[in-house]
């Protein structure tokens, strides 16, 4: 078996090139592969189509490609919490392509799978389907692409929309555990969307927080088998790159209310 174990960020994504389309794994936040996004900042590529459920905020995760103007083009689903995002939108440099979010996993999930489309009834009888929906504006309000007609048929007595996969360029991930085989496993809500984007990428690169010998891994926990990952670097906890964060901290008052029940004795 291939050793798929490289040095660094920097040399994982030594051939990601300009106009390169990249699948992004991650829930806002969380499980996000933030070593992987750092290089490519770093390398200073641009023009990028990026396919993931959101793009980061104004200064994490994919927002720092953002802020910098390096993504074209972006498919995703929630593309709320990043003021840039919206700016750049509304003023006509950035292309959106808005996909529900369960049609944009299952469009990874299928194109990893080998299969080329799908129907689903999500966006049945909206701009989704019919067209229309703005993917770029012309920067004095009037829309410059729109989205075109997709193809509806009837199965039974209800309407289902074609939905076309996905197969981007390169993967970037985000895993808790792997081996040198690229064999993965992620923990908890970093299993959305990073299993999808590892499976419909041509190439796939993970950073991982803990990397094992090949055997170490019980093969009824691996989310990932390596057959779909070419590339795995360690990003260890405390090392530059590492860093978490949470969207939003929500926490409770230690406080009790005097409306508050009390235990009885």
């Amino acid at each position: 078996m291939i050793n798929k174990v490289v040095a660094t960020p920097a040399a994982a994504i030594h051939d990601i090139h300009d106009g390169a389309s990249l699948a992004v794994g991650g829930f806002g936040l969380c499980g996000i592969p933030v070593a992987l996004i750092q290089a490519i900042h770093d390398a200073k590529i641009s023009e990028l189509e990026t396919i993931s459920n959101n793009c980061g905020v104004d200064d994490w995760g994919l927002g720092i490609l953002l802020r910098e103007g390096r993504i074209r083009r972006t498919v995703s689903s929630y593309v709320g919490e990043n003021r840039e995002f919206a700016r750049q939108f509304l003023a006509g440099e950035l292309e959106v392509e808005l996909t529900p979010q369960g049609t944009l996993a299952e469009k990874l999930r299928a194109g990893g799978a080998g299969i080329p489309a799908f129907y689903t009834a999500a966006g049945v009888g909206t701009q989704v389907s019919e067209g229309g929906l703005p993917r770029k504006y012309d920067g004095a309000g009037g829309v410059q692409i729109a989205s075109p007609p997709k193809e509806v048929r009837t199965f039974g007595n209800a309407d289902f929309v074609l939905e076309e996969s996905l197969t981007p360029d390169f993967a970037l991930v985000h895993a808790w555990k792997g081996d040198r085989h690229g064999n993965l496993v992620f923990h908890a809500t970093a299993m959305n969307f990073n299993p999808l984007c590892a499976m419909a990428g041509r190439i796939t690169i993970a950073e991982v927080e803990e990397l094992v010998e090949p055997g170490d891994l019980d093969p009824e926990h691996v989310h990932v088998p390596g057959i779909f990952v070419q590339r795995v670097v360690l990003v260890a906890p405390g090392t530059p790159g590492s860093e978490k964060r949470i969207e939003k901290r929500t926490v409770s008052d230690p406080t009790p209310s005097a409306d508050a029940p009390t235990k009885e004795a």
